[in-house]
């Protein structure tokens, strides 16, 4: 069992907050601003964000959705790291969907989302093989599903293709969830040729690129 992170009552270790374009998934391009929370038990090879596994600020959860409010946005995701490792990310979602923002998690899919308020939008990331932390995968989230979310693959190279391949049709993903989502590794596979896979195969998924790394390269902050 993945042990959480406790930072005590109502609080919440922070590594950023900011307000930027989404990047992925289904509001790709919309205006929104991240909670980026401290803290990831996997290691991921193709992570890109191993800044924030550690150090960060404690918050509470107040200040969170003061700082979040300040940006008068309509969306929010609450990110990591792995932000579910942190108990208080439960009520934090909450509070943000009470606020009136559609709300976003971005989830590794290595620990429970039961306790998410169906509200948000869950967005799981199943780790594939070339992740190096396939082993993680609760699939017992897939049942907690709901048509209101999304499944995530970062493909590598083939392999990982035919494995997520195999788990779209295993688990019904495509009958499950709004989008199914395969996405490049950056830097790893060339998204001309994921994109000629998906055609030739006639999948029912989404091809996504990550328009922050096109757009700012990566930048702290976007």
């Amino acid at each position: 069992m993945i042990p959480a992170i406790d930072v005590g009552d109502e609080q919440l270790r922070i590594t950023e907050i900011f307000y930027s374009l989404q990047g992925e998934a289904r509001t790709v391009g919309l205006p929104t601003v991240f909670v980026r929370l401290t803290g990831c038990p996997l290691r991921c090879v193709y992570c890109d964000t191993a800044y924030a596994f550690s150090g960060g600020e404690q918050y509470t959860l107040a200040q969170i959705t003061a700082e979040v409010a300040s940006h008068r946005p309509r969306y929010v995701t609450v990110t990591g790291g792995e932000p579910l490792a942190q108990p208080n990310c439960i009520p934090l979602l909450s509070q943000l969907c009470d606020a009136g923002y559609e709300v976003s998690l971005e989830t590794s899919g290595a620990m429970s989302v039961a306790n998410v308020d169906p509200r948000v939008v869950k967005v799981l990331d199943l780790k594939t093989p070339a992740s190096k932390e396939m082993e993680r995968n609760d699939y017992g989230n897939i049942a907690l599903l709901t048509p209101n979310d999304q499944v995530k693959f970062v493909i590598c190279d083939r392999a990982d293709y035919e494995w997520a391949r195999f788990k779209l049709d295993e688990y019904g993903l495509a009958g499950k969830v709004s989008d199914v989502l395969f996405s490049p590794s950056h830097g790893e596979l060339n998204a001309r040729e994921l994109a000629d896979w998906i055609i030739q195969d006639n999948l029912p998924v989404r091809l996504q690129l990550q328009l922050h790394k096109l757009l700012w390269n990566d930048e702290p902050g976007h």
